[in-house]
């Protein structure tokens, strides 16, 4: 009942109503000449050799660009260059799972008990999975939902392996906080490929891959890939080579290309292949989140009075309240990796940037700005203490 008057909430905003802040005018998106010359900048301020960025408008892929290069070679970044789409991939594995529960196979609400033969812990340890047996003795796990590994919140650290002694625990009981979890969403995989018999790879690759046209785009390393792929550059300036991940992993193992993500944008952001009901329920507030920072993981909440009121889970996705509305957004990271997509449902407008330089993450807020104007992406969260370019 929680998540449900938290749904409700979410939809009495969404409607608008006389308390309402006048909504800030949308101008133009930039045009070419313009987004080159700030992304130059950009690069030149913050050191980064490789980025490319989409701009949606009006629900349509209006901009495709890419700079710099993809390798030590210095052989050029391109719009249709193989770059790891890192925890984007959550947002991609959320939109799958809300087509399931459009279709009845699950309930966003029930405890995963339901869809598993046997209890949760007593599943033989495997690779490509966490751990489950550590939860034995833990009946909490019983109350995890699809609804609560979506807005992490099942009370894991961001992996298990991460604990001082590498056992996945729950910390707090599920559904009650927000707190980034990998693990939690590689339950959810586990859930449909033991508990539903699906093959989650298949299911991205059919629902997503395939129907937006992603033909460079797979949770999987293909050897086709090789051909025009990127590399990453840390924050030393040390290069680290694209990771052929073999194993499909809902937390983060889709390479992808910036053309076809930004197709995949632009289809989320119209609510293309999703029910309205779905569509809002993923894109608005579903869990507050009361942490100052995303990182660490496990940090103590905020007294209530200093908790932010325009910051919330949604499923798969941060939503967040600006003066152009409501938005939500996704981030990607690892140390060679700097993602963001960012999405206003008022005008159907995104930015989706992928980096193969992590440098360039301190660059994502201007840039965000640049293509839409203030929009209230809270990256002081997202990112901590890490400093910002201010466009000078």
């Amino acid at each position: 009942m929680k998540s449900l008057r938290i749904w409700m909430l979410g939809a009495l905003l969404t409607s608008g109503c006389a308390t309402t802040p006048a909504l800030r005018e949308q101008s133009s998106v930039p045009d070419i000449t313009a987004l080159d010359a700030e992304v130059a900048r950009a690069m030149a301020a913050t050191g980064a050799k490789g980025l490319a960025i989409a701009v949606i408008d009006h629900g349509d892929v209006v901009t495709t660009r890419a700079y710099g290069a993809r390798n030590a070679r210095g052989e050029p970044l391109q719009p249709d260059t193989v770059m790891y789409g890192a925890s984007l991939t959550k947002t991609v594995f959320a939109y799958v799972v809300m087509q399931l529960a459009d279709e009845k196979r699950l309930d966003l609400g029930t405890s995963i008990a339901r869809y598993l033969e046997k209890p949760l812990p007593e599943y033989p340890d495997e690779q490509r999975y966490s751990t489950w047996s550590h939860l034995s003795g833990d009946e909490r796990w019983k109350a995890i939902t699809p609804r609560v590994l979506l807005t992490h919140s099942p009370g894991f650290a961001n992996f298990g392996f991460l604990e001082p002694d590498e056992k996945l625990r729950i910390h707090f009981a599920p559904g009650t906080r927000y707190a980034y979890s990998g693990d939690g969403l590689i339950l959810m995989q586990f859930v449909l490929e033991r508990g539903l018999g699906l093959d989650v790879g298949a299911e991205m690759q059919k629902r997503v891959f395939d129907r937006f046209g992603m033909r460079n785009t797979s949770m999987q390393w293909r050897p086709d890939f090789a051909n025009n792929l990127a590399d990453g550059w840390m924050v030393d300036g040390g290069v680290e080579p694209h990771d052929e991940r073999s194993t499909v992993r809902a937390a983060g193992s889709m390479d992808t290309t910036l053309n076809d993500l930004a197709r995949f944008a632009a289809a989320l952001v119209r609510g293309e292949g999703l029910s309205a009901g779905a569509f809002a329920q993923m894109t608005s507030p579903q869990l507050p989140i009361t942490t100052r920072s995303q990182f660490p993981t496990l940090q103590d909440e905020l007294p209530p009075e200093q908790r932010r009121a325009d910051l919330a889970a949604g499923l798969g996705v941060v939503v967040f309240e600006g003066p152009q509305g409501r938005g939500f957004y996704k981030g990607g990271h690892n140390d060679s990796t700097g993602n963001t997509l960012v999405c206003l449902p008022r005008g159907q407008r995104c930015v989706l940037i992928l980096s193969n330089d992590v440098r360039a993450e301190a660059a994502f807020p201007w840039l965000v700005r640049f293509v839409l104007g203030e929009t209230g992406v809270p990256y002081e969260w997202e990112y901590g203490d890490k400093k910002f370019w201010d466009g000078r």
